[in-house]
């Protein structure tokens, strides 16, 4: 997988939304001004070859839907982010946060219990040390 350009992003955004559609679709839900056809569709095809999208052909029309989940690319997203930016430690993820008071005490209270729970649950299922 690899990272997408926020145009394309995008793109990928209405698709997982609406699902399916056709290139006239996806330009409906973009903000006035409305970008050309001709540009949408050639992102499209963009994303197709980056394995991102597929379609299903019907005459000279295409109706394009998603083949990467929305799930998986944030997953990839956020390693990526992780690593490239915090030296993959969600440790300094979260001091960041904190530092530039992104989180206050009661967010910092719900991850901790988020974390017990995480744990109680790994220890139960036999995946704890």
């Amino acid at each position: 997988m690899e990272v997408l350009t926020k145009t394309e992003e995008k793109v990928m955004q209405i698709l997982w939304t609406i699902r399916r559609g056709f290139v006239k679709d996806v330009i409906d839900q973009m903000a006035d001004p409305k970008p050309p056809y001709n540009t949408i569709s050639s992102l499209i095809r963009i994303l197709e070859k980056k394995g991102f999208v597929g379609h299903k052909a019907y005459g000279k029309t295409h109706e394009y839907f998603p083949t990467v989940s929305k799930l998986a690319y944030r997953k990839f997203t956020f390693q990526n982010f992780l690593t490239n930016y915090f030296e993959g430690s969600p440790e300094k993820v979260v001091s960041f946060m904190v530092s530039e008071e992104k989180l206050n005490s009661e967010e910092v209270h719900r991850m901790m219990k988020l974390l017990d729970q995480a744990g109680n649950t790994a220890k139960r299922d036999g995946h704890a040390e």
